[in-house]
């Protein structure tokens, strides 16, 4: 009965390592699945041959093949579970030489007494002594079993979806063979000295094939379920035929020969003799294929494989030349041609375009002459074959013939291009001597079909190409030009920015003197001046001194743009800065009919800031606010100071600045279009300026507004950076000693 169960573990394992190794032998995962079912049938096998041949003179010897087929074993085990379902081996490089090292031991510790000693008499039988190399080969089982295990654990708790599955399996089916089989057959039978669990192995052997053989089936393990269908029949007519030659072996030994003279090892010599010769008839019959098939088909090749690559250079190719230099080259491997030459007509180029696999070489003339015989003959046919041209083409053949041309293929467009000659093909005759036969035609006519198609997509692409460089050309020129003008630009632009500086310059020296004289009339010091005129005067005066604020927003403007614009900070009273700016526009305000309210606070600390620069920051955003305000209107200036910050911030009830243009408001020379109505003598300096200035000095700028009800500019300052470090003294009265120190 166990013959039969050795048999049937054997050949599902078998099977199922071959199918795996034929899917993808490349692969390690598939090798090593492979080589673990040999290690796992050989190991069957040697344990069937022990128990059956318990008085042989090799039994010693084949107790210890027995122990190095289970390294050898657990050693495929070992990598196969550190490697599934990967490429690689994902285990470290020390780690992995160490256990290689020790499975080399183990194996070669179990060939030799180190292992087993000597055999000695039990009632049962001859048993093994064991010696101290059985410590090293139970460590090396261990680490291999306990090793194996947890990477396949490990990789299922990192797996999903079928992945996960297919690991399950797997674990369950080796808990079944490395859990079960090292208690069984080591530890129970050398405690009891029985060797009735080895005798069952094969039993474990099976139920490991039938977990895999289920993960192949129903959770498509190894991906080779399709070609486990496809074998289906093969098996089960194998199957058949080893039944049927088991049956017929029975009943002989069994009833027509004496029982006693056909042993049991007899009846294996037969069944395995018998099952080599079912799996060996195709291996046999194709390598006599391999032999017969260059001496009675040298022309044979496989049609399909032809197709199939063919379509595999038509999608991967898009350059032209290559395409048909591929495909000429897979025409004269295949058919067994002596030479293939495709020739490309182009309208537009001076000389057809040709490619060709063979070393012919064929001229030019040769082949317009081919060409115009082709375009004016009166078969019109896609292929000619020279052996049958008849009588009335003789010119055609005679051509064709002095060329060595044997076949000859129109390629015509397809779709809007029908009719549209692109070139031909030319075979050469074949190397056998043998003529094209109606298959052979067949196969070029559709490789002639594909090519138009590919050759079509392939001119399209070129011509793309083309156009692209040529755009790119165009493109690069015009980046040229775009670059020179830009830096004539840059030329113009730095001239402008000279031009501004040294007039600003030169404007600040009469407007000083303007200025100047001004106030010395406006203070009495030429003599009394009545009311109207100190008004005219005053107003002269506002002007002047709004002209100088101009001329320093174009000083800085220069200043920003060649990188000499210069903080100064010194100790600043802002209070007294913004009541300073207050005053000297209350008289504009009251002159538009416009109501300035300041609101003071009694206690303000010194900042570090530009003086000069804030000054104009705090002037331009209240002169904004005025002149942006209708009369009987409000302009609010305040200062507060909070926890972490001081804010100055000037509220109007003015146009104020549509929505959809706010993000450009502090843009260089940029005005909304109801600020250019209400003051077309603005330069969109102000705003800009004052943003440079307080982001300079670390600060932000505020700004909401709402058009048609006002807005509100200003800046923010935090203490941290910008207040005056102060303590006081004995007296209550601040002192800078602290910040000096």
């Amino acid at each position: 009965m166990f013959i039969y169960v050795v048999i049937l573990s054997a050949l599902a394992q078998s099977l199922i390592a071959l199918f795996v190794l034929q899917r993808n032998s490349k692969h390690l995962t598939n090798l090593l699945f492979f080589i673990l079912s040999v290690c796992m049938v050989a190991w069957a096998a040697v344990n069937f041959w022990i128990t059956n041949d318990a008085a042989s003179p090799t039994l010693l010897f084949q107790y210890r093949l027995l122990m190095a087929s289970v390294v050898a074993q657990n050693t495929a085990f070992y990598l196969f579970a550190h490697t599934y379902p990967g490429r690689k081996l994902e285990a470290g490089r020390r780690r992995l030489l160490a256990y290689l090292c020790l499975s080399a031991l183990a194996l070669t510790a179990t060939l030799t007494p180190v292992v087993f000693v000597k055999l000695h008499a039990t009632a049962a039988g001859p048993r093994p002594v064991t010696g101290p190399g059985m410590l090293l080969f139970g460590l090396h089982a261990a680490v291999s079993v306990i090793a194996g295990l947890r990477a396949l654990y490990h990789r299922y708790k990192r797996a999903h979806g079928i992945a996960r599955q297919q690991l399950l399996l797997i674990f369950y089916g080796s808990i079944i063979l490395w859990g079960i089989v090292p208690i069984t057959n080591f530890l129970v039978s050398l405690a009891t000295e029985t060797l009735f669990f080895a005798r069952i192995s094969p039993v474990y052997i099976l139920a490991f094939s039938s977990v895999i053989a289920y993960a192949i089936v129903a959770r498509k393990l190894f991906s080779i379920r399709a070609a486990v269908a496809r074998s289906v029949t093969y098996m089960l007519t194998l199957l058949t035929l080893a039944t049927f030659y088991i049956a017929v072996a029975f009943t002989v030994s069994t009833f027509l020969l004496d029982a006693r003279t056909v042993d049991m090892q007899i009846q294996l010599t037969y069944t395995l003799l018998a099952l080599s010769l079912a799996f060996g008839f195709q291996p046999v019959k194709r390598l006599f294929d391999r032999v017969t098939t260059p001496w009675f088909y040298q022309d044979a090749y496989d049609r399909q494989e032809l197709i199939n690559r063919l379509s595999r250079i038509l999608v991967a190719t898009m350059s032209v030349d290559q395409l048909l230099a591929k495909t000429t080259a897979l025409m004269q491997d295949r058919l067994k041609a002596e030479f293939v030459v495709a020739v490309l007509v182009s309208s537009g180029a001076k000389a057809p375009r040709v490619v060709g696999a063979g070393k012919r070489q064929l001229t030019s003339s040769d082949l317009a002459a081919a060409h115009a015989k082709l375009s004016n003959s009166q078969s019109h046919r896609h292929i000619i074959v020279t052996d049958n041209l008849g009588p009335d083409e003789a010119g055609l053949r005679d051509l064709l013939v002095r060329n060595h041309i044997a076949v000859l293929v129109q390629l015509t467009g397809r779709g809007h291009d029908n009719d549209k000659e692109f070139g031909h093909i030319i075979l050469g005759a074949k190397k056998s001597g043998n003529p094209y036969e109606t298959r052979d035609i067949q196969v070029i006519e559709a490789v002639a079909d594909e090519l138009v198609v590919a050759i079509q997509n392939a001119l399209r692409f070129e011509e793309i190409e083309n156009f692209n460089l040529t755009l790119q050309a165009k493109v690069d020129e015009a980046t040229r030009q775009l670059r020179r003008t830009n830096e004539k630009l840059q030329t113009l632009d730095a001239t402008k920015d000279e031009f501004i500086s040294m007039a600003s310059h030169q404007l600040r020296t009469p407007l000083t003197s303007v200025k100047g004289y001004l106030s010395m009339v406006l203070e009495g010091d030429v003599g009394p001046i009545n009311a109207q005129q100190r008004q005219m005067l005053e107003q002269s005066y506002n002007s002047s001194q709004r002209m100088v604020y101009l001329i320093s927003d174009l000083l800085n403007l220069s200043r920003l743009n060649t990188g000499k614009f210069v903080i100064e900070s010194t100790s600043v009273d802002l209070g007294e800065v913004v009541q300073a700016e207050v005053e000297q526009l209350t008289e504009t305000a009251k002159s538009r009919g416009l109501s300035l309210v300041y609101h003071r606070p009694n206690d303000f600390p010194r900042l570090m800031l530009d003086e000069t620069k804030i000054h104009q920051v705090v002037m331009n955003l209240i002169d904004n606010a005025i002149y942006y305000t209708p009369s009987g209107g409000t302009v609010t200036v305040d200062l507060t100071e909070t926890a972490s910050a001081v804010e100055f911030r000037v509220t109007d009830t003015g146009i104020g600045v549509p929505k959809k243009v706010q993000h450009k408001l502090f843009s260089k020379f940029y005005r909304a279009g109801n600020a250019q109505a209400a003051r077309p003598d603005g330069t969109g300096l102000g705003l800009f300026m004052a943003k440079k200035v307080v982001a300079a000095q670390g600060g932000a700028i505020l700004f909401e507004s709402t058009e048609g009800k006002g807005s509100a500019f200003g800046f923010r300052f935090t203490k941290v950076k910008h207040v005056t470090p102060t303590v006081s003294t004995g007296a209550g009265e601040p002192a800078l000693a602290a910040a000096r120190r």
